[in-house]
């Protein structure tokens, strides 16, 4: 699925990850993981995660995490903790299934396989909108939604169709089916990072706010910019799970542990124009930190929004690094990705979920699971976060 691109008709019937947006007569294509959901049937497994304070669970699938014991070097740089990396069990089971009313959640994130990653140091925090200013302001850097899409890029598109833009999403006026979002997700001319909505949108106000509308490559400039990287899907994993084995979430497996909730996600009727009740503090995107951190110090790697790590995407990768054996060490991801529903497009890995999950539509906030998204699209709801690695 390429970004923007323009053609004649829409396809039948969208498909998962994709959207095909209608817009003055051209189609324009997002690939926006809104809680990506899949048709197919859950994977089967028949025990749960069961966190204790050990580090190990109650279900078979999931080992204890090995952390190694290397003390965090000095100098600390700024706005990041220390990663001790280890060996862990990644993905996710069943457990993570029962939590949403549609099944698939859990589909390509199994099966459960034993990983190690060195240390590294990684963001506190997604990168907020006054960040990615200051690297704009010292670069004079351009993002893909603020591009204006090119003939070449797009033949067939009448002229009055190439218009920088991007996609966010578009609340219903009434309940709708949740079986195709085109409903409650529009291209936006003018949308971009400081236009988060669109042209009558901006910044004020949100300087700690997640950085979003950035597709693949901005937030590799910017990470390029800072000395630092994204982090593959498997430090982010270990990262986010906080050297505890097999819990649901990144604080453990109650989604409200007293009665709090412990992320910025979705609650009430999806995709409704007020249907967002906000009992967890926040409608729509919120400032940075806004929870407690997990045990390594890192807040918002659950809900708030999606952020994009360095790995393709294809939904057997884990079923190959099963297949090989042994413990996957500091893996990269696939060569190549490969989405069956867009077999042509280019994807990378997104994870944690953002502030449009709710279990009437899906739960990808959960700690084990997985999004994607095209390499050149980007979304109100897709952000990121830095690593940095040990020097030696």
């Amino acid at each position: 699925m390429k970004k923007r691109s323009a053609g004649l008709k829409p396809t039948p019937a969208p498909q998962p990850g994709a959207m095909r947006w209608l817009v003055t007569g051209a189609i324009v294509i997002a690939a926006v993981t809104a809680c990506l959901m899949f048709r197919s049937a859950p994977e089967s497994a028949t025990t749960s995660a069961s966190q204790t304070n050990g580090g190990a669970t109650g279900s078979s699938l999931f080992a204890p995490t090995v952390s190694n014991k290397i003390p965090a070097p000095k100098p600390k740089p700024e706005g990041m903790v220390w990663i001790p990396g280890g060996e862990f069990s990644m993905g996710s089971d069943a457990a993570s299934e029962s939590l949403c009313s549609l099944p698939g959640v859990t589909r390509d994130a199994v099966p459960i396989h034993r990983v190690y990653v060195d240390a590294f140091w990684m963001d506190a925090t997604e990168v907020t909108n006054e960040q990615f200013e200051k690297f704009v302001n010292a670069t004079g850097y351009t993002t893909v939604a603020e591009t204006k899409p090119t003939k070449e890029e797009f033949p067939t598109a009448p002229p009055e169709n190439l218009v920088a833009g991007s996609t966010v999403f578009t609340t219903t006026p009434q309940a709708v089916e949740l079986n195709d979002y085109f409903q409650w997700w529009s291209y936006v001319p003018g949308a971009d990072w400081r236009h988060p909505t669109g042209p009558d949108s901006d910044l004020r106000g949100r300087e700690k706010h997640p950085v979003v509308q950035l597709a693949y490559e901005d937030a590799t400039a910017y990470a390029k910019w800072a000395g630092k990287r994204l982090p593959t899907e498997a430090e982010w994993e270990f990262a986010a799970r906080g050297g505890v084995a097999g819990g649901l979430y990144a604080w453990g497996n109650d989604l409200k542990p007293g009665g709090k909730f412990q992320a910025n996600i979705y609650q009430g009727r999806f995709p409704v124009e007020g249907g967002d009740t906000g009992e967890d503090g926040f409608k729509g995107i919120a400032p940075v930190a806004q929870y407690p951190p997990n045990a390594y110090g890192l807040h918002d790697v659950s809900g708030n929004v999606w952020e994009w790590v360095s790995d393709w995407y294809r939904p057997d990768t884990y079923a190959r690094q099963k297949l090989a054996g042994g413990v996957a060490r500091n893996p990269q991801g696939p060569a190549t990705p490969y989405d069956p529903a867009e077999p042509n497009e280019k994807k990378r890995v997104h994870r944690g979920g953002s502030f449009l999950c709710t279990d009437l539509y899906c739960t990808r906030y959960m700690v084990g699971t997985r999004g994607k998204g095209e390499v050149r699209t980007a979304s109100n709801h897709v952000g990121f976060r830095c690593v940095q690695a040990v020097l030696r």
